[in-house]
């Protein structure tokens, strides 16, 4: 019977905690992640944005971003360069120990672009956050991401302004 097969109940078990969510195991990625949101988007939008403050337990990079709403995702920075705001991805970002780096609109931030929806407001998005220790070794963070046109009350630092798009990213 395929049921007492040691290799076919090895191959289950190894494969129930590869697909396990590190919601699940949240110390899996020693990585607390708060305050998230992904900006609403309308339709023929390509990109938006999402926020988080992250805080490590111990030194970590953020090596990548992954979404099903979109097929590409990145981490980005935006700054002003003169009198130029420049925005760029990054190929990772530095976590220290014990130190929360925030992710928000007109900094740094979670970047999705071509969009295969809009993000509709009042819904979740999936996204997992890949990170990496100092011995390169990944962990992922699975969050169900609040999708609002606004930063939630107390969520973005006064000063900064919505996350900017590029022409076709507002409603015609």
């Amino acid at each position: 019977m395929m049921l007492k097969n040691p290799m076919w109940i090895a191959a289950a078990l190894l494969s129930a905690v590869l697909t396990t969510p590190a919601m699940a195991h949240p110390e899996a990625a020693h990585v607390a992640a708060e305050g998230a949101w992904a900006r609403a988007s309308v339709a023929g939008q390509q990109a938006t944005g999402a926020f988080v403050r992250l805080t490590a337990k111990e030194p970590l990079r953020l090596v990548g971003v992954r979404t099903p709403a979109a097929a590409v995702g990145e981490i980005h920075e935006m700054k002003m360069e003169g009198d130029v705001m420049r925005m760029r991805a990054l190929d990772g970002l530095d976590l220290p120990a014990g130190q929360t780096v925030e992710l928000k609109p007109g900094g740094l931030h979670l970047m999705f672009q071509q969009l295969k929806a809009p993000l509709q407001e009042g819904t979740q998005v999936p996204v997992t956050l890949v990170f990496q220790d100092a011995q390169g070794a990944e962990s992922r963070l699975h969050l169900k991401v609040p999708v609002q046109r606004m930063a939630p009350k107390g969520g973005e630092a006064a000063g900064h302004g919505g996350h900017a798009m590029p022409a076709g990213g507002h409603q015609h």
